[in-house]
């Protein structure tokens, strides 16, 4: 059986090729990444983590939702960011960050609200809208492929809008983060 959140996140790669980004998707089941031990010492695993967030302009984040909440390697992935907390700019300073959650029923916004809260600790900026994929068992096949091809179409969106917000952001230094996400807010809406 294919990871329906996966898949999701593929969906959304695909809307942030489609608008021009270059994109790498990081899975965690694959990443293998010890758990965080704010003592211990990043391995080769946690070092690309960081590395790739730190490095991008922009990130699409993806998580299932497990009993109210992000997946525990999803949570672990987010502490090892922790340690980014000593650059300069610090953490995940003003990158632009898309969110996706894929729930077997209808609580997928649970996931989004606990990976919105993580975005602003980390000092980034979440798009406004959001793809809490609802009984994704109907939505993806076992293959990972999209059976509903509305929920799609709005995975591709939310990967645009990331590079869109991503290019506004990194063109002019100085426009104000806030009015961008509400303008975000509103094309969405308008759509």
């Amino acid at each position: 059986m294919a990871s329906r959140s996966r898949a999701a996140l593929t969906l959304a790669l695909k809307g942030a090729e489609a608008a021009g980004a270059t994109t790498r998707l990081l899975d965690l089941r694959t990443l293998d990444l010890p758990m965080y031990d704010p003592d211990g010492e990043a391995g080769d695993a946690a070092r690309r983590l960081m590395e790739e967030c730190y490095g991008a302009d922009g990130l699409i984040w993806s998580s299932p939702l497990y009993q109210g909440t992000i997946s525990g390697a999803f949570k672990n992935a987010l502490d090892w960011l922790h340690d980014l907390g000593r650059r300069d700019p610090p953490f995940l300073h003003d990158k632009v960050i898309g969110l996706v959650s894929a729930s077997g029923g209808t609580q997928g916004l649970q996931a989004i609200n606990t990976m919105e809260f993580s975005v602003r600790a980390l000092r980034g900026w979440a798009v406004p809208y959001v793809v809490p994929v609802a009984s994704a068992w109907r939505v993806f096949g076992a293959d990972g492929r999209v059976e509903d091809e509305g929920v799609g179409s709005q995975l591709q969106m939310l990967g645009s809008e990331v590079v869109r917000v991503a290019r506004r952001f990194a063109e002019d230094a100085m426009v104000h983060r806030q009015a961008e996400c509400a303008e975000a807010a509103e094309r969405v809406a308008a759509a």
